[in-house]
């Protein structure tokens, strides 16, 4: 899914559990956040295709696989709080609902899985995505109004 995509559902999230301060803030890292490791996937990626455009390059870390839990599960229990995981776990299935490449057990494991969802396309997956949790997020706030 793409981070606009990413950003709308985390912000519901936010909003439909009425998280606040640093609950928020671990909501935002954990939901939109961790797609920071494609900045660091960036020289890879310059030095194997340069500046041109090529679907289906491997962008990933293991930051957006499901072995991220492993670290992520203690750090929730050390924060008392389970944002975190409940956060990466939606931004995990989301990414798992499009087409591309996973590797779910990486570094562990170089197996590699497509994810579900695979016989519709990946543009109607994120505008019904898109659209549903749009409508979502505004009937949450009119309702609050």
């Amino acid at each position: 899914m793409t981070t606009v995509t990413h950003v709308l559902v985390t912000a519901l999230g936010v909003q439909a559990l009425g998280l606040h301060g640093s609950e928020a803030a671990l909501a935002y890292a954990f939901g939109v956040g961790v797609d920071i490791d494609h900045a660091f996937k960036a020289p890879f990626y310059l030095k194997a295709v340069g500046w041109k455009r090529r679907l289906g390059y491997y962008w990933r870390s293991s930051l957006q696989e499901p072995v991220a839990l492993l670290w992520v599960a203690p750090l929730s229990w050390l924060l008392g709080t389970i944002v975190p995981v409940l956060f990466l776990t939606v931004h995990i299935a989301m990414d798992y609902s499009v087409s591309f490449e996973k590797m779910p057990f990486y570094p562990y494991s170089n197996w590699v899985t497509r994810g579900w969802l695979l016989q519709f396309s990946d543009k109607s997956k994120e505008i019904v995505a898109f659209t549903v949790f749009a409508c979502l997020s505004l009937y949450l706030y009119l309702a609050r109004r």
